[in-house]
């Protein structure tokens, strides 16, 4: 198995348990080579295999057992996906509150992974909005687990190596219907670009810009900015306010599951980076979209992943904090010098820092890309960005990392030894293991 990059694949034994009982006799039994939970394989690296050992498929633990249409609340297996929450809950007026570029993750790996979204400069991290969760430990004990203490801050982006997450009670987000209002325009280059996010950002919800890493001179960094919000049922036309938290998302027919190499080269995404900045709108204010198109616009042509080749690809994601807008010019720079041929590139705002020791988000600014693993000199290229941000007080996302090196971890990440410490106590035998745990000593 591998990660959704499908880079260095590793071989385990896969366990698929339905209740909490089976879970914990998966444990018992690989014992000896550990085990790591697993959900729908959306995290780009390393972090959901374990080789030569188990992995525990959590998708078969996937039940809603609860909604509190009134309180805003859930609770329910980790096996959930946030599509399944978002069918069940949507006609309740309800929503999940944060989803990542794609809604087929598992609760348990939201929480694992702390993921973000685009409203993280107002909503904050996923795990900010869990208000219990039931984690299986190394010695065999399922423990209730609240924010505010030591186990629920190593877990909330602790990678699924401090145990097993088995269910979470979750806090909502109401809404009146299932569409969005959305602002797009577009920035003339970096500069523009962060400019208009620092000014206006506070106006919505959601935000995000798409980056053409390709542009250079002038036009570095120019970008594609999309805003919004949740559309209130007022803003609907009268034939969609009869079905007003209807949720439909298209599908197309799934990516071939051989591409030729190199499609996705310097030329092909230059064109198409071209095409989409020309094709935006220079400014359009309350366009309705279906929440699909809006979040999750990959997600409509399943295995997408596969566009990249049998090479597959590398994510990679950083964050820089505020005042370190002159490292974000000179890496944008540098990835445009290079020619990194990436066209799913986009740059965020983050807003205040979850509680978790190895959680991702810091105030400042993200940006992630796409790139083919077979790049010539990708490696070293990547090291020295890492450098980069390291000097900056930056750090990079490890549920899509899949090359950081240890000593680099260890500067970016200052909460690393409290980790490593309480993941001692509570798994002296590490039970819990990961190839990226050993490639990162985690």
């Amino acid at each position: 198995m591998s990660g959704w990059g499908r880079t260095a694949p590793s071989t385990a034994r896969l366990v698929r348990p339905r209740t909490h009982a089976e879970a914990a006799a998966a444990l018992d039994a690989c014992a000896e080579r550990g085990g790591i939970a697993r959900g729908l394989g959306r995290a780009y690296g390393d972090a959901a295999q374990n080789a030569g050992g188990a992995v525990l498929d959590m998708t078969g633990l996937d039940r809603v057992h609860t909604i509190d249409a009134d309180a805003g609340t859930v609770v329910c297996d980790a096996g959930v996906s946030l599509h399944r929450l978002m069918e069940v809950l949507l006609p309740l007026g309800l929503f999940v509150p944060v989803t990542p570029g794609t809604r087929y993750v598992t609760v348990g790996g939201a929480i694992a992974a702390d993921i973000h979204g685009k409203n993280h400069h107002v909503s904050g991290s996923f795990a900010r909005h869990v208000l219990a969760l039931d984690l299986l430990t190394a010695d065999g004990t399922v423990r209730t687990v609240e924010p505010g203490t030591p186990l629920f801050d190593a877990t909330a982006g602790g990678m699924g190596l401090t145990g097993v997450i088995l269910s979470a009670t979750l806090r909502l987000h109401p809404v009146e219907t299932s569409l969005m209002a959305v602002d797009t325009e577009r920035a003339a280059d970096l500069d523009d670009l962060m400019a208009r996010l620092t000014a206006t950002d506070h106006r919505y919800r959601y935000s995000v810009a798409w980056i053409d890493l390709l542009a250079r001179g002038a036009a570095t960094g120019r970008a594609v900015l999309t805003r919004g919000d949740h559309a209130p049922l007022a803003a609907l036309p009268a034939r969609a306010r009869t079905a007003p938290l209807a949720f439909r998302p298209r599908q197309l027919p799934p990516a071939p599951r051989f591409v030729p190499e190199g499609l996705l080269g310097r030329r092909s995404v230059g064109l198409f980076n071209e095409l989409w900045y020309r094709t935006a709108p220079r400014s359009r204010t309350g366009e309705l979209q279906k929440l699909s198109a809006f979040f999750h616009p990959l997600d409509g042509v399943p295995h997408w992943n596969r566009v990249y080749g049998r090479g597959g690809f590398v994510q990679y994601q950083f964050v820089v904090g505020y005042g370190q807008e002159e490292a974000l010019r000179r890496i944008v720079r540098r990835i445009s010098a290079q020619r990194c041929p990436s066209f799913l590139a986009v740059l965020k705002r983050f807003g205040e820092a979850g509680a978790g020791w190895l959680s991702f988000p810091v105030p400042g600014w993200t940006l992630a890309l796409d790139i083919p693993a077979n790049l010539p000199g990708l490696g070293p290229f990547l090291d020295e960005l890492d450098e980069e941000v390291t000097a900056a007080g930056g750090r990079v996302y490890l549920a899509k990392d899949s090359r950081l090196r240890p000593g680099t971890l260890t500067a970016m990440y200052p909460r690393l030894p409290d980790f490593r410490a309480l993941r001692q106590e509570l798994d002296p035998n590490a039970l819990f293991r990961s190839d990226l745990s050993r490639r990162l000593n985690l």
